[in-house]
């Protein structure tokens, strides 16, 4: 935790997994979960699967002219990020017309790969490009500090779980290399996926439709689907993080709740939106905000 400035939410921290351990909980229930965007590294100017995803947009409105009139497809080939933002902010207001259009533009973007055509092009795509605003590769907008928890927590016997709104095995390709959190552990946004056999094991392919979006009241969902347990910690930075905050609790049981407030124009960025509502929670339910600009000493490591 070295990267960790010493205060409040470092002090919440220590105490909540020294009293973990001193207190003999079991370790099957050290379970904490993450979610990613935001949270486990840089979500902006945009998530960074969403510049994965609009590169494949734009690269088939490229090849076929009709594509460019219709959304997503029009949005990512014209780079029009201001649909895009209006689409999250929609979201997270309720209204997910504009997301319904954009998801049925991801299936279609990725129907018929198989997954690990896919694993491989996501992996070979984060370890390639760089973020547009920090000159460094995406592998390296991981925030020091979380990784730097991850680590204490699991070596005080947690066991922790990616929960991303993100795809789950676009997530898978790198969890474990960056976050030490293997691919078993992420449960995240989910495409629908048929298995055909064949003389060499079969294929798990994509059936170009979006099975299930991993945020707001579907994270616990997952996170009981995939785990079996509630966490006794939940980290998350946005709204859409609420439930799965809520969740991390039990009658007569500690638990810890934080929540990440980019607040840090210099060294990253500055921004509440689709965040104020958890803000709101964190203040009135006393859960844990962790300052950017306060508490992360270090947001990147210093290799560039």
């Amino acid at each position: 935790m070295q990267s960790w400035t010493d205060g409040p939410a470092k002090a919440a921290i220590l105490e909540f997994v020294e009293q973990t351990v001193s207190r003999g909980v079991p370790l099957e229930e050290r379970v904490a979960t993450f979610d990613a965007d935001g949270t486990l590294w840089c979500e902006k100017p945009m998530p960074v699967e969403l510049d994965f995803i609009l590169r494949r947009l734009a690269q088939m409105a490229k090849s076929d002219s009709a594509l460019r009139h219709r959304q997503p497809w029009k949005a990512a080939y014209e780079q029009d990020d201001a649909w895009l933002t209006q689409t999250i902010v929609e979201h997270y207001a309720g209204d997910d017309a504009k997301a319904r259009e954009f998801l049925a533009g991801i299936g279609a973007a990725f129907a018929g790969m198989d997954v690990e055509a896919f694993e491989q092009q996501a992996g070979s795509f984060l370890r390639s490009v760089e973020h547009p605003k920090f000159n460094r590769g995406y592998l390296r907008t991981a925030y020091v500090p979380m990784v730097e928890l991850l680590s204490y927590l699991g070596s005080n016997g947690f066991t922790n779980y990616i929960v991303s709104g993100s795809g789950a095995d676009f997530m898978r390709s790198i969890s474990e290399e960056l976050f030490g959190i293997p691919p078993e552990r992420v449960t995240g946004s989910e495409a629908t996926l048929t298995y055909s056999g064949d003389e060499t094991g079969g294929k798990i392919t994509n059936q170009g439709k979006v099975g299930v979006l991993d945020d707001g009241q579907q994270k616990p969902v997952q996170i009981w689907t995939h785990i079996g347990r509630r966490p006794l910690m939940a980290v998350g930075n946005s709204n859409g993080d609420i439930p799965m905050l809520d969740f991390a609790q039990r009658e007569g049981k500690q638990s810890l709740r934080l929540l990440v407030l980019h607040d840090d124009a210099d060294r990253e960025f500055a921004y509440t939106a689709g965040a104020e509502d958890a803000l709101a929670k964190a203040g009135s339910e006393g859960w844990t905000v962790v300052s950017m600009m306060d508490d992360f000493g270090t947001v990147f490591s210093q290799e560039a």
